[in-house]
This record gives C-alpha cells, structure tokens and sequence, in this order.
C-alpha cells in the first residue's frame, strides 16, 4: 500500500490520542477501531479505501470531529480522520470556493473569504470542520433565509466504495451528490473536497440583543412563535434559554445580514414591538457587528473540555400547543453553562432535490455540558426529562445535534430514506461504510415514541 500518512493501530503508541484526541465531546465513546489512518491527500484515501476493500474492514470518517454522538468512532473496521485534507483555493472569476472536508468554517474559510470580500454561511460555532456539517444539511448563519448550506455545494470529489475518486454534481455521479447533501454519518463515500458557491460578504452585518427573565420567556417564545413568519429573510432569529448573573433568563438576537444601516434597522424594527420589552433586562437595538465577534460568543458558549449531552427537535403545532411543553427547557436548567436553543426556519420554502428533507418552522435544541464525571447521571437525566416532554410536538430530528443511540427521530422524508437505501445498496453493496450508529437499525428515519 502507497500511503504517506500515519497510521495507528490497535495497541500502538498514540492510538487512543488519534482515536479521540480530535473529538470535541470529552464524554469519550467505548467505541474502539482496528486502527485510525491520517491520510495526507486523496490519493490516500484511495489508498486506505483499497486496503479496506482488501482486508473486509468497515470504514468510518472524521472531518472535524464536533459531532456529539462521536459518529465517526466505530468499533472494529478502520478510521479515516480527514484532519490533513483541509486546504482552500478560490476561483475568482466564479467565486466558486474548493476546501476539504477538515476546514474549519469559522476559523479558516470565513477569513480566507473576507479576503475577498465573500461569504459562505458555514457552521455558527467556528471551529466546526464543514465535512460533517455539509454532509447533514449544514444548519449555518441565516439559513431561514439562505437555505441549507448544503444547497450552495456546487460539487463534490469523493472516493466511493470501490476505491474510485469521482466528480459528483448534479449532471454527472448526481446518485452521489443527491446521498452527499443530507446523508451525514451514513453516506457511503469519502468527499475530499467540496466545491462551494460564495456570496457577497454583507457590508452592514447589525444585531438587536434583548434578555428577558425567567417569569416572560414563556410570553416572548409565545410573541416570538406569532411573528417570526413575518420578518424579513434577512435576518437570522435565535432565541437561547441561558444562565445570567441574576438567575435564568432568555437571550433574543436578532441579526440582520444587509449591505446598509438603514436597511438593518427596517429589517429588526419588528423585535422592538415585543410587548415584554419592557422587562428586557438588556436592550441593545441595532448594533453593528462582525462575524469575529459573533464566533467569539459561540466559542464562549462552547467551550472545549467539557462533556455533552445534545439533543433537538423539530417542532410542530401552534403557540398554545408549543410554548408550555418547551418552556422549562429554557428556564430550568440543570447547570450555569447548559443552554437550549430555539431557531426560527420560518417562512419554509421549497427544499432543492437533495436527500435533507425534513424541517419544520421552528428549531429546538438542547446543549447539556458539563465538566466531571461524577455530574453525568444529572445531566443525561435531565436531557431526557426534557425530550421525553417534548415529543407531543416533535415531528423529527436534525441529524447535525443527534444522537440515534439516545433518541431516534425521523430525520429525512420517507420517500427520501427509501432512495437513500436504493442507492446505498448500488454504490456500495458489500457495506463497506458503516452506516448510522444507533440503538435499533430496525427503527432508523423513525419516531420511536410513536
């Protein structure tokens, strides 16, 4: 085998620093390999594609290694950690970005745009590699109203299952490319470069922040459920049950992405009419903003070293119906740094033909960390509790803060699993990737609870 990177196997020096020393997540998996490849290019993906092929292993790939539920650490079989495949270069008479699947999306493709005054609306936290995040939609700045980051992947190079490295895009391998946009952990290639649209950098990024305390939040998730269909796509609307020096409260930041003041602030006037801001125990109306300063937040709210517990849901029903089944999850939190997430989708548009094809207006997530082992129980417990309550409203999961091995949720429309099987049956019969890690195979792409 011609491979120039490192490779650890079971049992040698370094082997449990490659097998977790780049998952985020410290509550580590009991998940072991037979051995953990750091491939330098393509060429050796390809390389370590064919010995797999060769030796019956399964494969598993890590592109940045964020996700929660540690997809990427599969007991036997082999690890492809993509870490080294993390270059970029731009087109400029296209704007067309080429970057592997290890970049960083905020700490390396958002200054390299900036650059050259563009864009592309990668994860929120910037440290997140783009591999796994593309591959499961790609949920980044503004998506209610840019879209999936998943849908500006113009193509994508992958090794399949046969060990053939291969252009993928809408006229040729468009199976591939259709799998590669939403399939995340179970698709059955290795992308070892995406090709990605950019847009212009927005010139006048502006943000309205209030904070509410606990005794409204549950009367701003009500307002905010009424109104958010009717604000312009321009701007992203996030709402965060969080921890304050005063006691538990909730975050609004509503962050318009235009190219003039004046259009920012028509764009946020509507937060201002919240009947609860009065109460708002910071007020900050139209403030401009950066991107650097908007990761600088997510990192502070996401801090390495910790344990998690992660969870979401896509929600379903009117206020009456959401807002009382929701609201303890904002208000009544286990720990100072747990936070919980409510996302606005809304107004919904019709999806491009990819295999992501399941959301619904309003987005919840649920971040439990927390630092020892000995506060492990508490936290899971208390996640539970709170998606447990929240099934009555569920209509599925986002695959990007999942966790099959806790909860299973649809994650995609029946219609759509259903090809992605097909496919994954034509491109790769001998199973050679692993597929979704999860409790029950029997009850993949299901809601469980019902």
């Amino acid at each position: 085998m011609n491979f120039k990177g490192k490779i650890y196997y079971k049992g040698d020096a370094g082997y449990e620093e490659a097998r977790v020393g780049r998952v985020f997540n410290h509550l580590r998996p009991n998940r072991y390999p037979i051995a953990v490849f750091f491939p330098k290019d393509a060429d050796d993906v390809v390389e370590a594609v064919k010995l797999a092929n060769e030796k019956s292993y399964k494969i598993a790939t890590r592109s940045g290694g964020h996700s929660w539920a540690v997809w990427s650490v599969r007991d036997e079989g082999i690890l492809l950690d993509l870490k080294h495949l993390n270059t970029i270069s731009l087109n400029k008479e296209t704007s067309i970005v080429s970057a592997g699947p290890a970049t960083k999306g905020g700490h390396e493709l958002a200054p390299f745009l900036k650059e050259n005054d563009l864009f592309f609306a990668g994860g929120h936290c910037p440290t997140v590699g783009i591999g796994g995040f593309l591959l499961q939609g790609g949920q980044g700045w503004n998506a209610r109203g840019w879209g999936w980051a998943a849908e500006q992947i113009e193509s994508i190079d992958v090794v399949t299952a046969n060990g053939e490295l291969v252009k993928a895009d809408a006229n040729q391998n468009s199976d591939l490319f259709w799998a590669a946009r939403g399939a995340g952990p179970g698709f059955f290639g290795v992308v070892t470069c995406f090709h990605l649209k950019t847009r212009p950098l927005p010139k006048a990024i502006t943000a309205s922040t209030y904070v509410y305390p606990a005794n409204v939040c549950e009367g701003v998730l009500h307002w905010l459920q009424t109104m958010h269909t009717t604000v312009t796509n321009t701007v992203e609307i996030v709402a965060v049950g969080q921890t304050f020096e005063f006691g538990t409260g909730m975050v609004v930041h509503a962050m318009a992405f235009e190219d003039t003041t004046e259009a920012a602030q028509k764009a946020l006037a509507p937060f201002e009419e919240c009947p609860f801001i009065d109460q708002a125990i910071v007020h900050k109306t139209a403030q401009p903003t950066t991107l650097a300063a908007e990761y600088e937040v997510q990192v502070k709210n996401n801090p390495e070293g910790h344990r998690w517990a992660v969870s979401n849901a896509w929600l379903k029903g009117n206020p009456d119906e959401i807002v009382p089944v929701i609201k303890d999850s904002f208000i009544k939190l286990p720990n100072e740094k747990t936070f919980t997430l409510w996302f606005s989708m809304a107004p919904l548009r019709q999806l491009p033909d990819m295999a992501f094809s399941l959301q619904t207006d309003i987005y919840l997530a649920i971040y439990t960390l927390w630092e020892t082992e000995e506060e492990d129980k508490k936290c899971k417990t208390w996640l539970n509790e709170q998606i447990n309550r929240i099934e009555k409203v569920t209509e599925g999961q986002y695959l990007g803060d999942s966790d099959f091995t806790k909860h299973q949720r649809r994650f995609i429309s029946d219609a759509n699993f259903t090809k992605l099987q097909a496919i994954r049956a034509l491109r790769d019969p001998k199973g050679l990737f692993h597929s979704y890690l999860a409790k029950s195979d029997e009850t993949i792409n299901t809601n469980e609870f019902e």
